[in-house]
């Protein structure tokens, strides 16, 4: 299970502390283990179809109990229907033992879906189903047309009163009329609804089975799940030991998700931890075709997920010194720093947000240029941010002085009559050097702030795009015009496969990490709410 270096790795530092694994740059170490497995990948020929649809791979780098440096490999779910491949450490909890209860309970349900199946598709049921359905609206068309009949024979005894108005004989053989055809049509009513209930009743022992049925392999459906994460117990470098479903109660859901535990990082840590290996660092990469939704490249590393990986590795690395946060350290940087004022009069101002600092307070005790504009303010300036940028974003940031101000460039914002235009250094260079991308976003729920293209519930966004000078190293300088305000949508149609397919420079989400994010806020238009004046302000980037 642990592989040891075929290089000599002798010169290159250990890490100082462990990696913080859902913002980093991957260790030299780590980088020679990827290669590592990524080279034994390529000779298992057996697997290169399901390799090319496109795994996340991880390692972890280790001291072992004798203090040689190794390293431990893992893929995340399982591998060519297996999850007991030498190579790669052993899952947290096995699913796929043939003999064990998970299989033999997922047996058990899916021989009930069979059954379910099998009921909703008897040939006799449909027949009389349809039977019963075809009475049924031929019941409601008679009932209807009878009513139709009841209505005219009104009309016409109505008639003949107003023809004949005082003669009592006449009253006397209307009302017996009356009096025949209610009668008739509550007896045609009692017909219909007895020959509705008799084929009602041939379907209901059916429909009867069926939810049964359904009712029980639901019941056995969430009773495996909390009995397999029950299975899951998880430990960390304290020695200490939790399951998942208490880790995961706090969290806005409650509950694991579907495949928490099954990710590369948990599978790694667990190992280490098992056989008293010392945690040195860690990287995941992406290995085969990029998938339609995320942006994930080949041979490319990304951070931990949040949202299945959050809660578990949060316990699972206490106990060792892990490396801050790197965004959290550019936000205290920014911290003590002043947005710039590009435009200010008595309604309203436009600053210059520096690259690292939040737009609005956030969870981290840094200063937001919300906070930092009612600082500025008064109490009954009542100042608001009304659009953002993201955090690693620098650039243009309108704020209001007072309510009224704040609504009136809503308003402009929501129908977008106001302009944006960004500048930005790309990885690569476009296929072409102008155009526009139109790709719908949504969040990617369980890894939040990460958005993902959704062509079925995804909002629309469009981007044009202009090349404005090539660079050294292959990069290039754009200029992004957003024609709608998703969120991180210039990052996501400039890596995402299906965009640009060219990362911005920096993107820890969906690129690669460099000092800063190389993405700027460089002009915005809009028409003053008080003056009526079309203002357009323009900032350069720093770089």
């Amino acid at each position: 299970m642990i592989h040891y270096f075929s290089d000599d790795i002798s010169r290159i530092p250990l890490p100082k502390a462990f990696t913080y694994p859902f913002c980093y740059t991957p260790h030299p170490l780590c980088l020679k283990a990827a290669a590592e497995v990524q080279h034994y990948l390529s000779q298992q020929s057996a697997w290169q179809a399901e390799l090319q649809a496109g795994k996340m791979f991880g390692v972890l780098v280790v001291r072992d109990e004798r203090g040689e440096i190794g390293f431990l490999a893992a893929y995340s779910g399982n591998l060519a229907g297996r999850n007991d491949h030498p190579y790669f450490v052993p899952p947290i909890f096995d699913l796929l033992n043939p003999k064990g209860y998970f299989k033999q309970e997922e047996a058990r349900i899916s021989a009930l879906h069979k059954e379910i199946s099998r009921l909703e598709e008897e040939p006799d049921r449909k027949r009389k189903l349809a039977e019963w359905q075809a009475t049924l609206e031929e019941s409601q068309h008679r009932i209807a047309d009878a009513k139709v009949r009841l209505q005219q024979e009104k009309q016409k005894r109505d008639e003949r009163r107003r023809n004949n108005p005082g003669n009592p004989e006449l009253e006397a053989e209307l009302i017996g009329e009356s009096q025949r055809s209610k009668s008739l049509f509550h007896q045609l009513k009692l017909k219909e609804q007895a020959r509705q209930e008799a084929l009602r009743a041939n379907i209901e022992a059916w429909h009867a089975e069926i939810t049964q049925a359904k009712r029980e392999r639901k019941q056995k459906s969430a009773a495996l799940q909390r009995w397999l994460f029950d299975q899951f117990i998880v430990r960390n470098a304290l020695g200490q030991q939790t399951h998942l479903h208490t880790l995961f109660a706090p969290t806005p859901q409650g509950a694991p998700p579907a495949g928490a535990g099954e990710c590369a990082a948990p599978k790694l840590l667990q190992q280490a931890y098992l056989h008293g290996w010392e945690p040195l660092c860690m990287a995941e990469f992406w290995w085969g075709d990029s998938p339609k939704a995320e942006v994930r490249e080949h041979g490319h590393y990304y951070p931990a997920c949040q949202g299945k990986c959050g809660p578990i590795l949060g316990f699972m690395l206490q106990g060792l010194k892990v490396e801050p946060h790197p965004l959290l350290e550019q936000m205290q940087r920014y911290g003590q720093m002043e947005p710039a004022i590009v435009y200010e009069d008595d309604s309203l101002c436009v600053v210059n947000k520096p690259a690292g600092m939040l737009s609005v307070p956030g969870k981290e005790a840094a200063l937001s240029v919300q906070q930092w504009a009612e600082r500025r303010y008064t109490a009954d300036e009542a100042p608001c941010v009304v659009h953002r940028l993201d955090m690693a974003t620098s650039g243009l940031l309108l704020i209001a002085k007072s309510p009224l101000v704040y609504r009136q460039l809503q308003a402009q914002f929501a129908t977008r009559q106001v302009s944006k235009r960004y500048v930005a250094i790309l990885e690569s260079t476009p296929q072409q050097a102008e155009g526009e991308i139109a790709l719908p976003l949504a969040p990617d729920i369980w890894n939040r702030p990460q958005q993902m293209v959704d062509t079925v519930s995804g909002k629309p966004a469009l981007t044009r795009y202009k090349v404005l000078e090539q660079l050294t190293e292959g990069r290039c300088r754009v200029a992004f015009e957003p024609l709608t305000g998703r969120t991180h949508q210039l990052r996501v149609h400039a890596a995402h496969a299906l965009g640009l397919h060219c990362p911005i420079v920096g993107d820890t989400l969906y690129g690669h990490p460099a000092d800063r994010l190389y993405l700027h806020a460089e002009r915005l238009s809009f028409t003053h709410p008080l003056t009526g004046e079309r203002l357009s302000l323009h900032c350069e980037a720093e770089f």
